[in-house]
């Protein structure tokens, strides 16, 4: 990988930023992975959500979710 990073670097700015642009749109070509779950993963999500169904004042906003996630990430 050194010397890879070697030699693009020695490109000009032009055809660095050509080589990324590259890159990502090969990586959007490429088909998504299918999200593969075992048998128990699916019954607990399956399990979940019933219990969620039944009662759902147990969820909790997305919002709520996603302030925790970046505010613990951050400190």
């Amino acid at each position: 990988m050194h010397t890879i990073m070697t030699d693009i670097k020695k490109l000009p700015i032009s055809e660095r930023i050509q080589l990324v642009e590259d890159i990502w749109n090969s990586i959007g070509e490429e088909p998504p992975f299918p999200l593969e779950l075992s048998a128990q993963e699916q019954d607990e999500l399956h399990r979940r959500y019933a219990a969620h169904q039944a009662d759902p004042s147990t969820g909790i906003p997305w919002k709520q979710v996603r302030t925790k996630i970046f505010s613990k990430t951050q400190s």
